[in-house]
């Protein structure tokens, strides 16, 4: 063993290849790390869809799933636009289920109206709405572009570090979020939408 926990010299972590990339080495014949089964690139587990699925992933290209994913987006986008949501009663349908049901905002309630005031660049009406999803776009959209970059067009942006402490920090600041925003007296109840 190398210093700190790394494997032998030149080899990342303990059991991993160079820069922790990959299994320094694979277990007995056609088994991988820790026994895992090696299936071969040429044969494709499972049914007839995921092996449908995945000999039309090997065939398309590079392009195919950026544009698809930016598709989601757009549609999504359009949605909000066109549906206007800023304009909708509480109750108009499609809504909600959990307000519905229970009257209660679920984590998500308001992100549409958030993007819509977002798309009109109305930020403070877009915080209003949802603060953590504007908080959070330029992060998750600058994530997108870097992956669909790297996707489409073999492109390397600068890697956005976000440590597993800020995403469990974030998700718990998501989660008081979603309970003080359902409290019935002030100064909650601003943060009811």
């Amino acid at each position: 063993m190398g210093p700190a926990g790394m494997g032998p010299a030149g080899m990342g972590p303990a059991g991993m290849g160079p820069a922790g990339m990959g299994p320094a080495s694979v277990g007995p014949a056609g088994m991988g790390p820790a026994g895992w089964p090696m299936t071969p690139p040429s044969e494709h587990p499972g049914d007839r869809l995921t092996r449908f699925v995945l000999r039309l992933n090997e065939r398309s290209p590079r392009w195919v799933g950026p544009l698809a994913a930016v598709g989601c987006v757009a549609a999504g986008m359009g949605y909000a636009l066109i549906s206007d949501p800023a304009d909708a009663a509480p109750d108009a349908a499609p809504t909600c289920l959990l307000k519905l049901t229970t009257g209660l905002d679920c984590p998500g309630c308001g992100g549409t109206r958030a993007l819509w005031y977002v798309l009109h660049a109305d930020l403070p009406a877009a915080a209003r709405h949802h603060f953590l999803f504007v908080f959070a776009l330029p992060f998750l959209a600058y994530l997108f572009v870097a992956w669909a970059a790297n996707q489409a067009f073999g492109w390397r942006l600068p890697e956005l570090q976000i440590s597993s402490k800020v995403i469990i920090g974030f998700m718990g600041v998501w989660l008081a979020f979603s309970v003080l925003r359902n409290l019935p007296w002030a100064p909650f109840t601003s943060l009811y939408v």
